[in-house]
C-alpha cells in the first residue's frame, strides 16, 4: 500500500478521483436517494479521510526520484504565497459562503458578497491550490509532483465543478453571486464588480491566518523534514 511511486499514484487517484466521482451530480443524487443525505456525508467524509491518510503515508514512504532541480531562488515562492494562502484558508471557513454551505436561502441575502468572498468566491479551494502550486516550484522529485500536482488538480478542478454545479442547480439565483465575485483573487475588485470588504474580513481572521502561517512555518522542519527558511 506504500513504499513505491505506484502506491502513491494510486493513493492520489483515490483521494482526488474520489472527490470528483462522489461529488458528480448524478452519482451524488443517486447515493443520497439510496442512503440519505446524512449517511452520504458520513460515507464521503470517511472515504476521503481514509484516502488522505493513505496518500500522506504513501508520500512519506515513496522513493526520492529527481525529475528536475529547482533553482535556489524558487524557495522564496512558498514564503511569499503561503501567508496569503493561510489567510484565505482561515477566512474561508464562514457560515455565510454559498460555495461552502450550498444553501438555497443564502441567495436571498442582499449582503451575501462580503468578507473574503469579495476577494475570491472559493477561498478554501484557492488556498489549497496556491499551497500546491507554490510547493511544486520547490520540489522537483516525482513523489512531490504526484502529491502537489494532484492537490492542485483537485483544488482548481473543484472550483470549476462547483461553479458548474451551482449554475445548473440554482440558475438565476446563482447568477448575481457569480457576476459580483471571481475565482481569481481580486479580479472582481479590479474589474469594478465588487469592493474589497475589509470590515467583513476582520482583523481577527486576518491575524488568525497569519498565526496559522507562522505556526506552519515554524513547524515545517518537523512536518516536512526541511526548513522553510530560504537559503
Amino acid at each position: 500500500m506504500t513504499g513505491s511511486l505506484d502506491a502513491l499514484f494510486a493513493a492520489v487517484v483515490a483521494f482526488v478521483g474520489g472527490h470528483f466521482l462522489l461529488g458528480w451530480p448524478s452519482i451524488r443524487a443517486a447515493l443520497i436517494e439510496q442512503i440519505g443525505a446524512n449517511r452520504f456525508r458520513a460515507v464521503f467524509s470517511l472515504a476521503a479521510g481514509v484516502a488522505m491518510v493513505w496518500m500522506v503515508l504513501a508520500y512519506g514512504d515513496a522513493p526520492y526520484v529527481t525529475i528536475w532541480e529547482p533553482p535556489l531562488w524558487t524557495r522564496w515562492i512558498p514564503n511569499v504565497v503561503m501567508p496569503f494562502a493561510a489567510i484565505l484558508l482561515v477566512c474561508g471557513y464562514n457560515p455565510f459562503s454559498p460555495t461552502a454551505m450550498m444553501a438555497d436561502e443564502d441567495f436571498d441575502d442582499p449582503h451575501l458578497v462580503r468578507g473574503i468572498l469579495t476577494v475570491t468566491r472559493h477561498p478554501v479551494m484557492m488556498s489549497i491550490g496556491l499551497w500546491a502550486l507554490a510547493h511544486l516550484t520547490v520540489r522537483g522529485d516525482a513523489a512531490s509532483m504526484l502529491l502537489f500536482g494532484g492537490m492542485a488538480a483537485l483544488a482548481f478542478g473543484g472550483m470549476v465543478k462547483i461553479d458548474f454545479k451551482k449554475r445548473a442547480e440554482f440558475g438565476a439565483k446563482w447568477a448575481p453571486f457569480e457576476l459580483t465575485t471571481s475565482v481569481l483573487p481580486f479580479r472582481a475588485i479590479l474589474e469594478g464588480r465588487t469592493r474589497l470588504d475589509w470590515k467583513g474580513i476582520g482583523w481577527l481572521r486576518l491575524g488568525g491566518g497569519l498565526a496559522l502561517w507562522a505556526a506552519l512555518y515554524s513547524a515545517h522542519p518537523y512536518i516536512a523534514g526541511v526548513s522553510a527558511v530560504p537559503m
